[in-house]
């Protein structure tokens, strides 16, 4: 904080020959003045200053303001990509690392999403058979996520355990340029992380792996694959 310098005094206490100077006492007849007041350090720190409120102190509730940039987002992605590459031995290596990354976001999301859902309805409930809980990531967290349900739900008709949830469009792969020698590798390893993070979190263990499907409509047409654990499969006969 910038304060008022105080026009030159000359000291009338020294020592030296400048004390013998006569100093012109005030008269009836001559100009007084008076040097302006500044404000003592204890005055400026203890002035109250406009509250701002930083993002701990936002209502969790309210989604509408929760909204990122998808241009900063994009970027950041993009960063976080190219900072992995550059400390990873392969295209395996590098799904691993933003598959880990993804897996402690998809933690993050599940419970505050938990927590919407108990401090807005009277009687929350915990989905307990599958169906319904790869529903809810299908639209829920895929919306609370990326704005936008996914696009598609499919069961595998070969594997019982496996089921995959498609997406045309993956908006973290928009800005995403893959060199042609890295053309396997797919960014949405950091989506499938999420999803793995909520499977387990719900309580339905599985491995989740992310795999291009690109077609003529949807270049970067992205499949989410779920490979459940044959604990899961036993539940939900016991359940049927």
């Amino acid at each position: 904080m910038a304060y008022a310098h105080p026009h030159t005094r000359h000291s009338v206490l020294s020592t030296t020959s400048q004390a013998s100077v006569d100093y012109p006492s005030p008269t009836a007849g001559s100009t007084r003045f008076s040097l302006p007041s500044v404000p003592s350090l204890n005055t400026a720190a203890n002035k109250p200053s406009a509250t701002r409120l930083n993002i701990y102190d936002r209502n969790l509730n309210k989604t509408r303001v929760a909204e990122v940039s998808a241009s900063a987002f994009s970027f950041l992605f993009s960063e976080i990509v190219q900072y992995t590459q550059r400390r990873v031995s392969g295209i395996n290596d590098l799904e691993r690392r933003l598959n880990t990354l993804g897996y402690r976001i998809g933690m993050r999301v599940l419970e505050l999403m938990a927590w919407r859902a108990d401090s807005s309805s009277k009687n929350p409930k915990r989905e307990i058979r599958f169906l319904p809980a790869l529903m809810s990531i299908h639209t829920q967290v895929w919306k609370a996520v990326f704005g936008k349900p996914a696009d598609a739900i499919e069961k595998s008709v070969e594997n019982a355990d496996e089921y995959m949830i498609i997406d045309n469009d993956p908006q973290i792969e928009r800005h995403i340029s893959v060199p042609r020698d890295m053309s396997q590798l797919s960014c949405s390893s950091f989506t499938a992380g999420i999803v793995e993070a909520v499977m387990d979190g719900l309580g339905f263990p599985a491995r989740v792996t992310a795999h291009n499907t690109p077609t003529a409509q949807f270049p970067s047409r992205t499949t989410i694959l779920i490979k459940l654990e044959q604990s899961v499969l036993d539940r939900e006969e016991l359940l049927k």
